[in-house]
């Protein structure tokens, strides 16, 4: 005798909130996506936070009227790969040169002091200003 009976039922899944489900991590997964790549076109120079410190062995700096000094003394551009040959110490590996260029000056004229370190084999750090402590708004 065969007490047992059949079963006829059929496992199913109800999938009535998986299309909100998924809409709701589709809507999340946008937002998400336009905030990990702010506008990239907003910039905000030349101001920086952190305290780097580099080796300073050479510093050229650029005035608003575009005149070369190197220390305190001012150079001519054409002068400047000799000025800046004459003060770096010869036979170091790191040699650093430290531009600091008022926020005025072409960008254009911060490269030809850069390609200058770069055929004396001297790295280039580009000096910035300590932003000011400004209340929020």
């Amino acid at each position: 005798m065969n007490l047992r009976r059949r079963s006829n039922r059929h496992a199913e899944m109800h999938s009535g909130a998986l299309n909100d489900i998924l809409f709701i991590l589709l809507l999340f997964f946008l937002i998400v996506s336009t905030l990990a790549n702010p506008n990239v076109i907003k910039l905000a120079l030349p101001k920086a936070t952190s305290n780097t410190k580099a080796k300073q062995t050479v510093v050229v700096s650029i005035d608003a009227a575009q005149r070369y000094f190197v220390g305190t003394s001012p150079v001519n551009f054409n002068e400047l790969q000799a000025a800046l040959a004459a003060k770096l110490p010869a036979g170091e590996i790191d040699n650093t040169i430290v531009i600091n260029a008022e926020e005025t000056v072409p960008i254009g004229k911060i490269i030809e002091v850069m390609e200058i370190a770069r055929q004396l084999g001297a790295k280039t750090v580009l000096g910035t200003a300590k932003p000011t402590n400004t209340p929020a708004k």
